[in-house]
């Protein structure tokens, strides 16, 4: 999804492991802007704003402006690095994008509603699948999709091929994927038995059982 949202960045003169120290110390982040035809350019840009379009409800799928000097350039953060422990961002890659063309995309997927299912049949409500990959162009990409189970009863399923698309969205998930279903708990409860269940002992036969008839015999008497 495309937000009218501009982030200033300065370009590194310099590149290494002692440059980006410098640069976190100072309260910047190290990032690259590759793509578009382009050569690449490393930038330094401050981690909260990024973090913050991170944290959006379009997440990495937002495409926003990158302020370089003057020169604007819609761009997407394709990856980034965050420290394990103090959680710092560490490095971003941006990636130029053409508002012309389609991208491809993963959307996360929500649903809405009690299935009726579950609430009349007693079943379960399983979310199988959390997103789905389209291809778009860049300003019809969507937050996210919202699917509604409301009808689904057990054994019922919603697919990837029902989600609902707009302007030039196509779906590049398998169609037949499915996102939700509706399962009848004792089912469930019979598979889960069945995995519990005990394996049957086995007896092993070996020379001690052949050989115990001989260890009753009697022992010839001595002359």
């Amino acid at each position: 999804m495309r937000k009218d949202i501009t982030i200033a960045a300065e370009p590194r003169e310099t590149r290494g492991k002692n440059e980006a120290r410098r640069l976190r110390v100072k309260g910047f982040s190290p990032a690259v802007v590759y793509g578009g035809g382009s050569d690449p350019i490393a930038i330094s840009v401050n981690p909260k704003e990024v973090n913050s379009i991170l944290r959006s409800a379009s997440g990495h799928n937002t495409i926003f402006n990158v302020d370089i000097q003057g020169t604007l350039a819609p761009v997407m953060v394709v990856d980034w690095q965050h420290d394990p422990i103090k959680g710092k961002l560490l490095h971003i890659d941006l990636k130029r994008i053409d508002l012309t063309k389609r991208i491809l995309v993963k959307i996360p997927v929500h649903t809405q509603g009690d299935a009726k299912g579950v609430k009349l049949q007693g079943g379960l409500h399983e979310v199988i699948t959390r997103e789905v990959e389209i291809e778009c162009l860049p300003d019809d990409i969507p937050e996210s999709f919202t699917v509604d189970v409301t009808e689904l009863s057990i054994g019922q399923s919603i697919r990837a091929s029902e989600i609902p698309l707009t302007g030039s969205m196509r779906l590049l998930s398998p169609p037949d994927a499915v996102i939700s279903h509706v399962i009848s708990l004792k089912a469930e409860a019979v598979v889960e038995e069945v995995a519990a269940a005990p394996e049957p002992e086995v007896v092993k036969k070996g020379k001690k059982e052949e050989e115990a008839p001989a260890a009753d015999a009697k022992a010839p008497k001595k002359k």
